[in-house]
């Protein structure tokens, strides 16, 4: 059975990786793209030999049987809701919404139209992240105390600085990721966040600086770093890792660790050729064949997707104040 599949806007960097991984599957065919940008459309649909809709409606009008949704966060609860009224089930890139109200009526829309609605969290999908969740479960190190997480990256720029479009900055771009990892791994829900925020790189008005110290409803708590904060000359775009602190050990992840060396004379830069598994691949390999009929396993649910969009709301709230505050739960 092939999976057809469209994808609603390519505003979001991670859009062309999910499109390869679609012209890479077997079982999937990219029926085509649609875009409020009408030229990126055009651009995106000529480099992936795909069709350019006229329009996101015209998209769903078609036999896709599922789209992703990759615009700027502050359109995915407009473009999920359009999806779900059309009967597509949906992957919707991080993070879910920017608003606790929009990330409810997604998923409303999603549950009365009887569709699926995940959310991409591809690090889920991370071999290096499933064996710590396995070593720490097992017991490993003994009786969990604490965590401590870092997704550290470069500044995206375009609306990613845009707080309207983003929902925010650095914390609402890199926060989730990691929260919902620490989700996984404890089987906890955050309860409390306090964070603090700056822009002492960019020195925009946006934050691109961001330190969190979550509690875990067990009373465990965590340290998040989720600032932009590697410049343009660093060998990579960023990172993510997560160590865990128990009573017998310490196990800790580095996600990214799979890479080569690259000291490239003609551009002048030392970079970091990653050669690990393909973790969007693997993502999207579950999402069409959940499509298809089987039973999700790994893949992000919009209420996982909901949870760790409010740990950064709630982040934004906390640092306006000064103060720790329990989730948002709208």
């Amino acid at each position: 059975m092939t999976v057809k599949v469209g994808i609603m806007s390519f505003a979001h960097l991670h859009a062309d990786s999910y499109a390869l991984c679609l012209k890479q599957h077997p079982q999937a065919e990219l029926v085509g793209v649609a875009d409020h940008d009408q030229a990126r459309a055009k651009a995106k649909a000529l480099q992936f030999e795909t069709q350019a809709f006229s329009s996101y409606e015209a998209l769903l009008a078609s036999d896709v049987q599922a789209v992703i949704i990759c615009s700027e966060n502050a359109k995915h609860a407009q473009l999920a809701q359009m999806a779900a009224a059309a009967g597509k089930h949906i992957l919707c890139e991080k993070p879910l919404m920017t608003r606790l109200e929009d990330g409810k009526a997604m998923l409303a829309a999603a549950q009365g139209a009887g569709v699926h609605l995940f959310t991409a969290f591809p690090c889920r999908f991370s071999p290096a992240f499933q064996q710590m969740c396995r070593m720490v479960q097992a017991g490993v190190i003994g009786e969990l105390l604490a965590l401590r997480g870092t997704n550290r990256g470069s500044n995206p720029g375009g609306w990613f600085n845009d707080p309207e479009l983003a929902g925010g900055g650095a914390m609402m771009d890199h926060t989730v990721h990691v929260a919902d990892l620490i989700r996984v791994l404890t089987g906890q829900e955050i309860a409390q966040v306090y964070a603090e925020t700056g822009n002492n790189m960019f020195h925009g008005r946006y934050d691109d600086t961001a330190m969190l110290t979550l509690t875990l409803q067990n009373g465990i708590f965590a340290t998040l770093d989720s600032s932009w904060s590697r410049p343009r000359t660093f060998p990579t775009w960023g990172d993510v890792t997560l160590a865990a602190i128990g009573t017998r050990g310490i196990i800790e992840m580095d996600m990214f660790a799979q890479h080569l060396v690259h000291y490239d004379d003609r551009v002048d830069r030392i970079r970091q050729a990653f050669w690990g598994d393909n973790i969007d691949y693997l993502m999207i390999d579950e999402f069409v064949r959940v499509v298809a009929g089987e039973a999700p396993a790994t893949l992000a649910t919009g209420e996982d997707g909901y949870r760790a969009a409010a740990v950064a709301i709630t982040g934004y709230e906390s640092a306006r104040f000064n103060m720790p505050l329990s989730i948002l739960s709208g």
